[in-house]
């Protein structure tokens, strides 16, 4: 709250006792107080209340941006809830050393400076959207959090569901042509549904018995697969009668508690028709994972589609141990569409079998789950997979790019767990050499990755690798060095110079080699902000020990936090083993490491394929010390842990993560990533033991072919 009055020589002389407004009801998690010295920039809303944000004055010049974009997105979520701003001000800080990325405090949201700060010098477009969408996700906590709050803990998704899609409405607002609602895609949905296969999973609302539980379900499911179904939800009301009940709701339950079924009872009472919000959405926030539905013809009337789902599990022989009150079945909202008719939408009711729906006269082609606004995948039967085919090669436009991506998305997730031959996605995936949009070739560059990842050790490698350089050289040739065009074509040019740098591409690693020798050589030599991070990467790679020692002492003398992450990012990717080790034991020196940037860059070497079994090692014997630094409760120590141990591969590793477990049985907020990091070894271990001889095949015969 604003300041009321100071009172100087009070208590006693030389003291100034300062008296604030009084608070309106709040809970207490939300309290915040800062003493500090920093400056700040400031603005006003629409109902000219003042805007600020504040940082240590020699990184103030860099709080414009988020001034501007935040007072924006402050003032469309006024518009949009109808519902008003309640404090007199809104403040923002950037904190050097903050343990999370941002906290959402109301009046006085606290953020690291990495989350807050922008130059469009030293910032790439990557950089600008992480900004924008944390600043719209803590704006809209102010409303979703802050003025309605969950009742328990159970509940956490109606806080942070709601902020991370809102968050994409918010950004949207304020930068149009970034096509943000696509990019919810790669950001959130198919992320989350990766982790949802698994099932160590758990449900969207989900007990909370135990304050290790508490931090440990501020995860993916809370905030992405929550923002997920509430899409879902939605595309298939309306976004105006959506708009309209979270309207109500917010106002019914300002400045109190609310759990999820008072959501649901606000959104029946606005819509038109009659359906059973809370019957359909409990069956995707009450128990975990989702659906895949499977199309068939009919056996009995070929004019006829059938419509069957089973639940989706990335490896479909592993036996459940949770039951679930619906049995893994789903109310489904079945959208799809054709060459001869727009989106249709039918419900799949869990109490049915199937469903049938006749086929669109004439189609030659037919699309299920439009826009990938359902959360399931879709398998078709081999013949409309072919028809699927053969439009995205001759006419890849006939699909939105949303409908392009999640195509490709189930097909490697369908083949990954078995249900679908590779030889199908990767005759889907030779297309790619006629594709440019981004949230394409983000979807594949997650799934292309992993599968470079996990055939590291297997035959397939080298012939994986040349086909790879044929799929990406000539996009990075026509998109070249240089830092030109939109938003997305700047991040598009990163995505195939990662794939073709990661891949061996010579004059892609040769590039950013010279480009980091003329930055080694003179500091003041200007790397674009967008390829800053794949030249630190890879032209590392090529460097010797000076060049390392170079970049480690610009790390440490570094006070932009953006640029201090992109050089952690080359300094963990040295391949000599002797340069790993000894950034890893400097690590542990604060004044070198801050606390908030150490399992980045853990993570970051873990990522490094010469450097995996060299940090697993290093946590080992460093693990007591870990503990004690920053404790069991904290959920980044345990996140830690899965995120090296999932590079692994082979049985004698998933061993030693076992063993290692066993010696310390105490996780924490870790217990969790502990099971999943379990399962996606074992997983890794039997896709390699399925796949990989056939993938071998399939890429020898291509690269006799190139």
């Amino acid at each position: 709250m604003p300041v009321q009055r100071e009172v100087v020589d009070a208590p006693s002389t030389g003291l100034t006792e300062v008296v604030f407004q009084r608070s309106v009801n709040m809970v207490t998690y939300l309290v915040c107080f800062i003493v500090c010295d920093f400056d700040y920039v400031e603005t006003f809303t629409q109902d000219q209340k003042p805007f600020r944000v504040y940082a240590v004055s020699d990184q103030i010049n860099r709080a414009n941006y988020s001034r501007d974009l935040g007072v924006s997105v402050l003032n469309f979520y006024e518009d949009y809830f109808e519902v008003e701003y309640p404090l007199p001000k809104q403040d923002m800080i950037a904190i050097p050393d903050f343990i999370s990325g941002a906290m959402e405090h109301w009046g006085l949201i606290t953020y690291r400076e990495v989350n807050l700060l922008y130059d469009e010098r030293s910032s790439s477009s990557y950089n600008r959207k992480k900004v924008a969408a944390v600043v719209a996700h803590e704006l809209a906590h102010m409303w979703f959090g802050n003025l309605v709050t969950l009742e328990w803990w159970d509940d956490l998704w109606l806080n942070e569901g709601f902020a991370s899609y809102i968050e994409y409405k918010g950004v949207d607002h304020y930068e149009k042509d970034w096509d943000m609602m696509g990019q919810f895609l790669v950001d959130d949905l198919q992320k989350v549904m990766t982790l949802d296969a698994q099932l160590t999973s758990h449900p969207i609302v989900q007990p909370v018995n135990h304050p290790d539980e508490i931090t440990e379900i501020f995860d993916a499911i809370s905030y992405s697969k929550g923002a997920s179904v509430l899409r879902m939800l939605e595309s298939f009301i309306g976004s105006e009668q959506f708009r309209m009940g979270v309207r109500n709701f917010l106002r019914r339950y300002k400045f109190a508690n609310a759990v999820t079924q008072d959501l649901w009872r606000e959104l029946e009472e606005v819509l038109e028709t009659k359906l059973e919000i809370s019957s359909i959405m409990d069956t995707w926030t009450r128990q975990m994972g989702f659906p895949v539905i499977n199309i068939t013809t009919s056996s009995h009337d070929q004019t006829q589609l059938e419509v069957r789902q089973m639940r989706f599990l990335s490896d479909p022989e592993a036996e459940s141990r949770d039951d679930s009150p619906y049995g893994y079945t789903w109310d489904i909202p079945v959208t799809f569409i054709s060459d001869v008719s727009t989106r249709q939408q039918l419900w799949f009711y869990r109490n049915m079998d199937k469903l049938t729906l006749r086929k669109p006269s004439g189609a030659s082609w037919i699309k299920f789950n439009v826009g990938q606004y359902g959360y399931y995948r879709v398998n078709y039967e081999p013949s409309m997979w072919q028809d699927l085919i053969s439009l995205i090669h001759s006419s890849p436009q006939a699909l939105d790019v949303t409908d392009r991506a999640s195509l490709l998305d189930d097909a490697f997730n369908l083949a990954s767990a078995g249900h679908l031959p590779y030889d199908t996605v990767l005759s889907l995936v030779a297309y790619l050499k006629h594709e440019s949009h981004y949230i394409v070739w983000t979807t594949v560059a997650t799934h292309l990755d992993k599968m470079a990842r996990l055939l590291r050790s297997t035959n397939a490698y080298p012939y994986f690798r040349k086909y790879m350089v044929g799929l990406v050289s000539d996009h990075v040739e026509r998109f070249g060095w240089n830092d030109t065009g939109t938003h997305l074509e700047r991040r598009t040019r990163l995505v195939l110079m990662f794939l073709a740098c990661s891949n061996g591409y010579e004059p892609c690693l040769e590039g950013a080699y010279q480009r980091l020798q003329a930055w080694i050589v003179d500091p003041s030599y200007y790397i674009p902000p967008n390829t800053r991070s794949l030249v630190y990467r890879y032209g590392i790679q090529k460097a010797g020990a000076e060049e390392w020692e170079v970049m480690l002492q610009r790390y440490i003398s570094e006070t932009n936090a953006q640029e201090r992450v992109k050089l952690a990012l080359g300094l963990a990717n040295s391949k000599e083993d002797w340069i790993i080790q000894r950034l890893l034991m400097v690590s542990r020196n604060e004044s070198v490491v801050r606390s908030q940037d150490y399992f980045s860059l853990l993570n970051d070497i873990a990522k490094n394929p010469w450097s995996t079994y060299i940090v697993w090692n290093f946590v080992k014997s460093h693990w007591k010390e870990m503990v004690q630094r920053f404790t069991l409760n904290n959920r980044y120590l345990g996140r830690m842990v899965k995120l090296v141990c999932t590079q692994f591969t082979s049985p004698s590793q998933l061993q030693e993560m076992k063993d290692f477990f066993q010696q310390y049985p105490n996780a924490g907020s870790g217990a969790r990533s502990r099971q999943q990091a379990l399962e996606e070894v074992e997983g890794n271990i039997k896709w390699i033991e399925q796949h990989g001889e056939s993938l071998n095949r399939w890429f020898l015969g291509q690269n006799a072919v190139l």
